[in-house]
């Protein structure tokens, strides 16, 4: 019994001094290259699908000094590509395209050119169909609203630079092809689809696509820096970016993305794998981009990761597999290096011999338990002080929320305990459970609590 109330105890003191102690070293790794003044930054770092760091800090819009918050939206770049690969292979479980497919089936342009050329190629950059964009265009082209079959029209007559799956080139272009072939098979525009089948159905209530006559709520504005002063961004039709980089979220709307990614809420297990597998190039050469993901390593854990950039905004989403760990930064002002700021708060947890700790710490199953409302009245009764050992009590209490907690001896941090029926509850940040357990009379008399297949019985006092 001493042995188990000792681990228990030694694990809630683990996820909160850790809790503490990343805290500090992430806001430092922050505040090096950002300030509450200038354009900042929203960053978001998630364990086991859980955020347990969040920050806002800077300036949203520096003309009327608003502070970036939490819930700000960002121009996300070309972490639009994740979108757009994942909108694909859900039209091809459903059967209404494969992979393999030549891009001229559903593009007229690209019957000819583009004979050789299958959605695979354009999901890896392996097309050989040269990066040119309307983006590039000088002369506030940037300015002006274009079509799908516009922005197409502009490169489709350019030679190709490989022949398909010779090389890897990265290919904003071959992006904006897969736009194309999302509406032509779905009959609905890339914005309706992502809108409709990813952003509803993750509950993504603050992603949009971009669409700059639309009133967004919480929009950050971009900047960027000239002759050492921040300037207002130039103006970008977001149309010109369409599906290789016009959506807009938040770091709390990307880590709902990244869980349905994990939980296979929107792939199958096996698309998810094909999209986070690096390509082979005839040759057999191996390169580290899947479909909308790129592959590194940090230390001895492997990376997934894309970075994201529109006229002043960058942005990065990074998971490590390894660790079970997701960061995503966005800022407003493509003047400092973000990437580096993600790497550094990664490090942390790739290098920190505590990063185990906290897994066990604050492990939570993939399949995330249900839990369960609970009258207040039934709670009440379970509040009072249990007698682990003699002037060793476990504290159990009830919030003005009525939210049942529990506290440790010697703890001043309190343990949320959720229903999973009316008398057995389970904590989410350690592998444990609590149940109440009553006499004849149905007056509760003790609990019962189990950890990894470990139980005590603590009398109520």
């Amino acid at each position: 019994m001493n042995n188990f109330f000792t681990t228990l105890t030694f694990l809630f003191i683990t996820y909160f001094n850790f809790s503490q102690s990343y805290e500090s070293k992430i806001d430092s790794i922050v505040s090096l290259q950002y300030n509450a003044n200038d354009p900042g930054i929203a960053i978001l770092v998630a364990k086991d699908g859980k955020a347990i760091y969040k920050k806002a800090l800077g300036k949203s819009n520096l003309e009327l000094n608003t502070p970036i918050e939490i819930n700000s939206v960002f121009q996300i770049g070309s972490i639009t590509k994740q979108f757009t690969a994942v909108s694909i292979l859900m039209l091809a479980e459903q059967g209404k395209l494969n992979i393999e497919d030549k891009i001229g089936k559903y593009i007229p342009e690209y019957a000819e050119l583009g004979k050789n050329i299958t959605i695979h190629h354009l999901l890896n950059h392996t097309s050989g169909i040269k990066n040119k964009t309307l983006l590039s265009e000088k002369n506030y082209t940037s300015r002006v609203d274009r079509s799908p079959k516009e922005l197409i029209t502009y490169f489709k007559d350019e030679p190709l630079e490989f022949m398909p799956g010779e090389k890897f080139k990265y290919s904003n272009a071959g992006y904006i092809l897969l736009g194309q072939i999302i509406e032509t098979i779905s009959k609905q525009s890339y914005g309706q689809f992502i809108q409709e089948k990813i952003f509803d159905k993750v509950g993504m209530s603050s992603s949009y696509y971009g669409n700059m006559k639309h009133i967004i709520p919480y929009q950050t504005k971009g900047y960027i820096v000239e002759q050492n002063d921040y300037i207002n961004a130039d103006y970008m039709s977001l149309s010109l970016a369409y599906s290789a980089g016009a959506i807009l979220s938040t770091t709390e709307d990307l880590l709902k993305w990244q869980n349905a990614l994990h939980s296979n809420t929107l792939l199958n297990e096996s698309s998810i794998k094909q999209a986070m597998t690096p390509t082979l190039l005839n040759s057999e050469k191996k390169i580290p981009y899947g479909y909308g993901f790129r592959f590194s390593r940090l230390g001895n854990s492997p990376v997934i990761a894309h970075t994201g950039s529109t006229k002043g905004f960058t942005s990065i989403a990074l998971f490590l597999p390894k660790e079970n760990v997701y960061i995503t930064a966005l800022t407003n002002c493509n003047c400092k290096n973000v990437n580096n700021v993600a790497k550094q708060v990664a490090e942390l947890f790739v290098t920190s011999p505590d990063a185990n700790k906290v897994s066990a710490a604050i492990k939570i199953t993939k399949q995330e338990r249900k839990s369960i409302a609970v009258p207040a009245e039934i709670l009440n009764n379970y509040t009072g002080t249990y007698e682990v050992k003699p002037n060793v009590n476990l504290t159990v209490g009830l919030d003005n929320t009525n939210q049942l907690y529990l506290l440790a001896p010697g703890q001043t941090k309190k343990v949320k305990l959720f229903a999973e029926t009316q008398n057995h509850f389970f904590v989410k940040i350690v592998d444990a459970e609590i149940t109440f357990n009553k006499n004849e009379t149905n007056t509760i008399i003790s609990l019962t609590m189990n950890q990894s297949g470990r139980k005590i019985i603590a009398k109520k006092n």
